[in-house]
């Protein structure tokens, strides 16, 4: 690093004589960086003692140490410029017009620097470079003072300043700079007299007593743009063009523009309708009340109406001024927002077009600015021509039947379509299987096939059904799979045919539901506890398992005969223990609905008002192995957690409730099962 401050081993003092007069200039020698240079014009000589024609600045500032702030210049002041408003005289000596001009800038001084910079506003055509006069940077002082600085000191209201031979005489300043001085304590004087260029008066007095040199008539539409730009009038049109040859009722859009009272058409083309789709009916433009009747040839409507004063008195020459009375104006009537009601026939070029309705927004500019109240619709649309069905052949049993089908509905022959959404949506994901699974029994009278037991998946992905048979000894026939899984259709339905065929669905899939598989009868006697789960938790798509509809069928069928139910249930209990065993249960509710009610839904009843055993869990336990995880995964961040507790506990009570708890533990990431989280918490 290069000390900013490097000691002086020698001092040669040098006496130049030039002529009769005798000058010393000091050169301070020094090392820096063990290389000999000159350093240090300010340091003085041997004792001390000033050399000669040498000015020592002061040590310290004016202001006393502790006032104000501790912070650099370029910190304390960072962004922060005086401005004065000024002008300076110069002499014009190769013009008769003007022998002097007054040239007004902008002097700004930055405070962070001591740096100045002169600026002056450009003006139109004057001819002379403008813009920065002075480049940013120091400004030494005037003669003899060349060695010095401006600075702030330098600076007040009706003083001038020179820059580089340059005077400048300071006008004004902005408030900043006011308020800054004041700060300083400098007693600002009052603002001077701001002198006219004399030039640029007599040419703005000429540019003002010139006449333009054409007719000039304003005409104001930005009012009427700026309140409506964007705001479009939509109304639906008919026109009848029945009676030209091959003519038909045309249907079209009318759009009108407020911000500047054009009109657009649009025309609806129906789909095979024979008619070219060109972009519009009627280009955007203002319509004519009386177009063809109203046409005119080019040049007879003008913006403007102008009178030769003149005529051809004068030679070639005329005169012509602005006939304000609008003596040979052509007058054109054209249609206005008032004009555009539902109901109103317009003309466009000769064809009646008839408004029959319109769109909300114009409904409601018609109600706030008109009072209309009456929106009712014309009915102009033909009725639709009746949709013709289409009719497939049947099935000629040759692939899939929906194989069959895509070559029926397209030349290029493309595979079906498989449910991609259904199948991502129910495909196996962790735990859940989306698989539903029945144990069922054989429908037969054969001795040897009544005990034999299949276990029936229905596969909610893709809606396929695989069969297996569980082994069973000395039975004599072999278990394992005894149904490929595949979609099966429902028994009883042609097989060359137009419709496609019905396949089992889940809800076809309950405990006691009877179903033929290809020739098999089977009986569902029972299924897993994720079947039932998953039946119960969308009881709406399995009317068997949802438990209010069983209770308002239930309440339907027992509502005749309340009180005998309820000797019935009390018999069964003879304890008064309100509690009786699932087979009991049962046949009292067969008994009692007449088999009205399928075995999966008295099973529901059963799992709905079901007393389930708690299973005691030890905390310690728990919180064993809750922490043999933690340490396997090097969780430490107890410390946040634990102040992450605190923070929420606002009531400052030490308790939250569970699921708040459970959300801070889920934004920390802990390494924990979500069971047994929940499991600790619950605790």
């Amino acid at each position: 690093m290069v000390p900013q401050r490097i000691k002086v081993h020698s001092l040669f003092p040098i006496s130049v004589q030039l002529g009769k007069e005798k000058f010393h200039k000091s050169q301070h020698w020094g090392y820096c960086n063990k290389i000999a240079m000159l350093v240090g014009e300010d340091k003085p000589g041997i004792g001390g003692e000033p050399l000669h024609g040498q000015k020592l600045k002061p040590k310290y500032s004016v202001f006393p140490r502790g006032v104000g702030s501790d912070a650099p210049s370029w910190v304390a002041f960072d962004k922060q410029v005086l401005s004065f408003d000024a002008y300076f005289e110069e002499e014009v000596p190769e013009k008769n017009q003007e022998l002097y001009r007054i040239r007004h800038c902008k002097i700004y001084f930055y405070l962070e620097d001591d740096t100045i910079q002169v600026v002056e506003p450009q003006v139109k055509n004057s001819g002379i470079p403008q813009g920065t006069i002075v480049r940013r940077h120091r400004i030494p002082l005037p003669p003899p003072n060349e060695d010095q600085f401006y600075t702030v000191d330098y600076f007040n209201i009706n003083r001038e300043v020179i820059f580089y031979a340059r005077r400048y005489k300071i006008a004004d300043c902005d408030q900043f700079t006011k308020h800054f001085l004041r700060k300083l304590g400098v007693r600002l004087n009052p603002p001077a007299y701001h002198p006219e260029d004399p030039y640029t008066r007599e040419r703005q007095k000429m540019a003002d007593n010139m006449k333009p040199l054409r007719p000039y008539e304003r005409f104001d539409t930005l009012r009427q743009f700026l309140e409506h730009d964007g705001h479009v009038l939509r109304f639906y049109c008919m026109w009848d063009d029945t009676e030209s040859t091959f003519g038909d009722p045309r249907e079209l859009i009318l759009h009108y523009f407020l911000a500047d009272d054009t009109i657009e058409i649009k025309e609806v083309i129906p789909i095979n309708s024979g008619r070219d789709a060109v972009p519009l009916f009627l280009n955007r433009r203002k319509l004519s009340k009386f177009a063809p009747a109203g046409l005119y040839q080019p040049g007879a409507i003008t913006d403007r109406t102008v009178l030769n004063v003149f005529g051809g008195l004068v030679g070639n020459k005329g005169r012509y001024i602005l006939d304000n009375r609008k003596t040979g104006t052509v007058h054109q009537e054209f249609y206005k927002d008032s004009d555009l009601t539902i109901g109103a026939t317009i003309n466009v070029w000769g064809r009646r077009v008839i408004l029959c309705d319109c769109d909300e927004f114009t409904k409601e500019y018609y109600r706030t600015k008109y009072g209309i109240k009456d929106f009712s619709p014309i009915p102009f649309k033909a009725p639709p021509p009746p949709k013709i069905e289409k009719t497939f052949p049947p099935y000629t049993g040759f692939g899939s039947e929906e194989d069959s089908l895509c070559s029926c509905l397209s030349l290029l022959l493309k595979p079906p379509q498989k449910d991609f959404k259904k199948f991502m949506e129910k495909d196996r994901k962790g735990l859940e299987s989306n698989l539903l699974r029945f144990l069922a029994k054989y429908i037969t009278d054969n001795p040897i096939d009544k005990d034999r037991q299949f276990i029936i998946s229905y596969f909610l992905s893709d809606d396929t059904i695989s069969v297996f048979e569980t082994p069973q000894r000395n039975t004599g026939i072999l278990g394992g799979k005894f149904l490929e899984r595949s979609r099966i259709k429902k028994p009883g339905q042609e097989l060359f045919k137009s419709e496609m065929s019905e396949y089992f669905k889940a809800q076809d899939l309950f405990v006691g539901a009877k179903v033929c598989f290809h020739g098999h009868n089977f009986l569902l006697m029972d299924a897993d506890e994720y079947a039932f789960n998953y039946m119960e938790r969308h009881a709406d798509e399995f009317p068997v398992a949802d438990i209010n509809l069983i209770l308002n069928k239930l309440k339907a069928i027992g509502e005749p005969s309340s009180r005998e139910i309820k000797q019935v249930f009390a018999a069964a209990d003879p304890q008064h223990t309100k509690v009786i065993e699932y087979d009991s249960f049962r046949n009292l509710m067969v008994n009692i609905t007449g088999g009205k009610l399928s075995e999966h839904e008295i099973m529901t009843i059963g799992r709905y008002y079901s007393v389930r055993d708690e299973i005691e869990m030890d905390i310690n336990f728990l919180l064993a192995v809750a922490q043999e995880q933690l340490k396997k995964n090097s969780f430490e961040n107890f410390r946040q957690l634990s102040a992450t507790f605190v923070y929420n506990d606002r009531e400052k009570c030490g308790l939250l409730p569970h699921e708040k708890c459970r959300t801070v533990c889920k934004s920390f990431r802990l390494p924990l099962a979500d069971d047994l989280l929940r499991a600790i918490l619950t605790m």
